[in-house]
């Protein structure tokens, strides 16, 4: 496998310090610029199909570890929304060059609408900086909505008392859901309202996702307030969407940009 250019960006003071990793392929624009899942790394199966993908087509592509994932530093207990927002926003700044299309997958769809707006808040042109968005099984509000109001009240007063509760995962070790990560994460919902991207979106899901339900992607189409929005359910999809049909249909939907 031939890895991207690997950059790191320091980011924080003392505690808070934490050092990004960052890989970029060189190339023209749109640029690609990836955003993965809660507990991923940037060199997971969708990750490197869209490198190689860009390198070769001569498209630039960057992508980048939150801090406790991969090849980054920090430790994932103390990481919240905000935290991996800010280190969305300074690779973004540091990194991407030209329009970008952003692809964010699971925790990375929520990060990909916060950046856009975000972005917007900065009075920054979100037409200059993206030029499309591509959502895979987007897990907007999954602190709340995916797995605060879905726990038991067992563990709801588990992660009140104790900070932390261990949640079961199939692709691994359990992972350490914080009371920090839940609370925290309450600062950047978006659901509640109509959600402006000011690009045009494309979101593909699952109808088999366990983890995030495909009606949860049909209720975040219904807020995107953009008109070019297109919401492609498979069928026969789970959650990963790593199979190589499904890469194939996420490619295409980033070639659209």
């Amino acid at each position: 496998m031939t890895y991207s250019c690997l950059n790191f960006l320091n980011l924080g003071t003392a505690s808070d310090a934490r050092r990004i990793a960052v890989r970029r392929d060189e190339g023209g624009g749109p640029g690609l610029f990836w955003l993965g899942g809660f507990k991923s790394d940037m060199k997971g199966t969708k990750a490197e199909a869209l490198s190689e993908w860009a390198r070769q087509n001569g498209r630039a592509c960057l992508r980048f570890d939150y801090s406790g994932h991969g090849e980054s530093g920090g430790d994932f207990q103390v990481g919240t929304i905000g935290c991996w927002l800010e280190e969305t926003l300074a690779v973004f700044a540091a990194y991407a060059e030209g329009p970008q299309v952003v692809i964010g997958s699971s925790m990375g769809g929520w990060l990909a609408l916060l950046l856009l707006r975000e972005l917007r808040r900065r009075n920054e042109s979100t037409k200059e900086s993206v030029a499309g968005l591509v959502l895979i099984a987007p897990a907007v509000d999954f602190t709340e909505v995916l797995m605060w109001q879905r726990l038991p009240a067992k563990v709801k007063k588990e992660i009140e008392i104790q900070g932390v509760w261990l949640r079961p995962s199939e692709y691994g070790e359990p992972y350490p859901i914080t009371r920090a990560l839940i609370e925290e994460g309450r600062n950047h919902l978006l659901l509640g309202g109509m959600i402006e991207t000011g690009c045009p979106v494309r979101v593909l899901q699952g109808v088999q996702d366990l983890d995030v339900p495909w009606n949860h992607a049909v209720e975040l189409t219904s807020r995107l307030a953009q008109d070019d929005v297109v919401l492609t359910l498979v069928k026969d999809g789970d959650h990963r969407l790593s199979r190589p049909e499904d890469i194939e249909r996420l490619i295409k939907a980033v070639a659209e940009f």
